[in-house]
């Protein structure tokens, strides 16, 4: 009896990616054990080449006045024997995660994408295509004005103090400033997904655009603490234009295909034949006759 269980069939993937819940489980600690192993050996390769990644981050910081005035050179402080060690990890841990992002990511899509249908499946491959260059886009602006912000920060001191950083403050700061950014520049992608899905439309984009702009305004000058018109521009102006061309990527998709067009139909009632492109009325005497 053991030998026939084992010589059984396994069941066919249902094409629309259904499967019980026990299968669903299996999937997801699989793909979960495949994310873990990539970043695994992100964190290894990331921790050889942590000094030299250490050298890239600590530049905004030692392009600061505060910064030499401990020591006449940049420096940073840390308390604790072994916070040499775990600092390191962070660094490692912080470029395994882009390492590995493309297989994570992968893992993400492939275990999401039998829950989307055909015409929403076109379009994940794009998103994914685009969202890793937009995060590392936005990531890379935040790196080239961090050192203004920094300064503009440090800037508060009193006369008489020394500024002693520590590294993992210091860490936790360039670890934020590069997630907000990355990620702001991700918000035209989740529009247009949106829409694509059918959640929002174009109508309701275009209705809010001047409170979207205004707010990409006052989330520039909150998220950079520069203070200066020239450090809030540097991030409000691309986070606009990106705002804009998924605005006008919506306008031009719902205008090939118009927006709410089967909204009156039901889930379950056929949409009824276009007769105009059958001028001998072939397929109203098929319909005829089949009755």
């Amino acid at each position: 009896m053991a030998l026939l269980k084992r010589s059984e069939p396994k069941a066919p993937r249902d094409a629309e990616g259904r499967m019980p819940l026990m299968d669903h489980l299996r999937e997801l600690r699989n793909r979960l054990l495949i994310a873990i192993a990539a970043v695994t050996v992100g964190v290894i390769a990331g921790w050889i080449v942590s000094g030299p990644v250490w050298e890239v981050l600590k530049d905004p910081y030692c392009s600061t006045t505060q910064s030499h005035q401990l020591t006449g050179e940049c420096s940073l402080t840390y308390n604790g024997i072994f916070s040499s060690f775990f600092i390191t990890l962070k660094i490692s841990l912080m470029v395994g995660l882009v390492l590995a992002s493309p297989v994570w990511l992968y893992q993400i899509w492939a275990f999401v994408t039998p829950a989307l249908y055909r015409t929403e499946k076109r379009f994940t491959m794009g998103f994914m295509a685009l969202a890793i260059p937009l995060f590392v886009a936005g990531a890379a602006l935040s790196y080239l004005i961090m050192d203004v912000a920094l300064g503009f920060l440090l800037g508060f001191s009193l006369d008489g103090t020394v500024a002693t950083i520590a590294i993992d403050q210091y860490l936790d700061y360039v670890l934020i400033m590069l997630l907000i950014f990355g990620v702001s520049f991700e918000l035209p992608l989740l529009l247009v997904f949106l829409n694509v899905i059918g959640v929002l439309q174009h109508a309701t984009v275009a209705k809010h655009r001047r409170l979207v702009v205004f707010l990409m305004f006052v989330f520039g000058a909150i998220v950079t603490p520069g203070g200066d018109p020239i450090t809030m521009m540097a991030l409000a102006t691309p986070m606009i234009v990106l705002f804009l061309g998924a605005e006008l990527f919506m306008y031009l998709r719902e205008k090939r295909r118009p927006a709410g067009e089967f909204d009156h139909l039901s889930d379950d009632e056929i949409s009824p034949l276009d007769l105009g492109s059958d001028p001998d009325g072939k397929l109203e005497e098929d319909s005829g006759s089949a009755r």
